[in-house]
Formats: structure tokens, C-alpha cells, sequence
């Protein structure tokens, strides 16, 4: 278990749910969560399949816990089409997403954790921590928008940030800076690490050799060129500056 799971458990008292009245269990939040990062910015229903492979589950539980939460009205769910949330689902999967957030960039910043660590322990704190305890997390940072990886952290209304960022794997050569990597990959974070790779940073991309799926970055800050695969690019989002 995740060491800080005792520090930060919400005692006395269940947590609150300002975005709705509805309670969701750690289990059912966890796949609010999912469906609205898989569904992105887009409104087609999410594939029951996905779900699934998300949260490592057989598609019969998950398709079982869909009519669950369509029964709490938490999802639109139809049956070979797919699930989207609704908007009780949606404001409680952000409510979700503030919390894991927010923890990890207090652990990082106040607490002095490496970014590829922090994930797993707010995957255990997002379900136990409590809204005065976020609050005051919230301001100590400075009311932050993104976490430490550079992913959005909505407001306390549940607003989300504009971020807007295209896949480094789809860029050709330009100036750029880095918006967001993926937290799941620790070795890809080490990696970034080590090359001066975090949210903010700009860079050159020197070329992009899509046959050979290599791309050659020149870093500021950095001495020589960078190479990165095509494959590890897919995981950042970048913009043009």
C-alpha cells in the first residue's frame, strides 16, 4: 500500500460532494475517472472494451458495474454502443481528477517526491482526503493549474482549464514547448528527467524521421541533440511557440 495512504484519510465524517449529491465508492469513482479521460474531449460514447482494459477488469464486470451506475445516473450506458457520463458523472469524475491532482503536485512540491512516483499514492489519497484538507492543499500551492506531469487541474466548481496541445509524435520540425507528459510510464519519466524534459520546457525539433521513427530535439538548457522515439513522443503534448 502507498505510504501516505494513513497521512491523509478523512476521519470523523464521510467526504463531500459539492459538484452533486450523489456518494460514489472508490471503486465507482475510479471509473467516472476512467470514462472521462478516455472520452476526451470527445462526446462518442467510450467502448465498454476500454473501460475494461483501463482499469484491468473482464468486460462482463465492467459492463455490470455500467448498469450500476446508469441506475445512480451517473452514466448513459446502451449496450454494444458504449457509455458516456452525465452531467452528475461528469462533475464527480472531475471532483475525482482535482483531488489526484492536487495531491500529487503537494507531494512533489511540498513533500519533495519524484514526479514518477506520485501516482500510485494518489491513486489510494484521491478516495480519502478530505475537502477541507484539499482546500487548504489548494491554497498553499497557490490555487495551481496543473499538476506535476502538466495535466489540467480543475477548479473547485469543477471547471477544467483550457489546454490545448497536439501529440509531439504528430509534430514536425519547429519551436516548441512541452505541456504534458503521461504519468503511467516511470522509466519514460526517469527518462525525461535526465534530458531537462518537463512541463514547460522548450525545445527545437531538429527533424523527424517518420520511416525511421526517430525524432532529434535540441533542449534549452541542454548541451548536443536528443533523440526520442516516436513511440515515447506519443506521450507528450506540445505546442507551438
Amino acid at each position: 500500500m502507498p505510504l501516505l495512504h494513513g497521512f491523509f484519510i478523512a476521519r470523523g465524517k464521510p467526504l463531500d460532494y459539492p459538484f452533486s449529491r450523489v456518494m460514489p465508492t472508490a471503486t465507482v469513482e475510479n471509473y467516472l475517472k476512467a470514462i472521462h479521460q478516455l472520452a476526451g474531449d470527445g462526446e462518442r460514447p467510450v467502448a465498454i472494451g476500454k473501460v475494461a482494459s483501463e482499469l484491468e477488469v473482464t468486460p462482463g464486470t465492467a459492463t455490470t458495474m455500467m448498469k450500476h451506475l446508469g441506475g445512480r445516473g451517473l452514466v448513459d450506458y446502451v449496450p454494444r454502443r458504449g457509455v458516456r457520463l452525465t452531467a452528475a458523472g461528469d462533475e464527480a469524475a472531475l471532483r475525482v481528477l482535482r483531488r489526484h491532482r492536487l495531491v500529487e503536485l503537494f507531494l512533489v512540491e511540498v513533500l519533495g517526491l519524484d514526479w514518477g512516483d506520485v501516482h500510485a499514492e494518489a491513486e489510494v489519497l484521491e478516495h480519502v482526503i478530505s475537502d477541507k484538507l484539499l482546500a487548504r492543499i489548494d491554497e498553499m500551492l497557490g490555487h495551481p493549474t496543473a499538476d506535476p506531469h502538466g495535466a489540467p487541474i480543475p477548479d473547485a466548481q469543477g471547471r477544467m482549464p483550457e489546454h490545448a496541445g497536439a501529440s509531439l509524435a504528430d509534430a514536425g520540425p519547429g519551436r516548441y514547448q512541452l505541456l504534458q507528459v503521461s504519468e503511467d510510464d516511470g522509466s519514460l519519466l526517469a527518462w525525461l528527467s535526465d534530458h531537462g524534459l518537463r512541463p514547460g520546457t522548450r525545445f527545437d525539433l531538429l527533424d523527424h524521421d517518420r520511416p525511421a521513427g526517430i525524432l532529434r530535439l535540441r533542449i534549452d538548457g541542454a548541451d548536443g541533440v536528443t533523440s526520442l522515439g516516436t513511440s515515447a513522443a506519443g506521450h507528450l503534448l506540445v505546442q507551438t511557440i
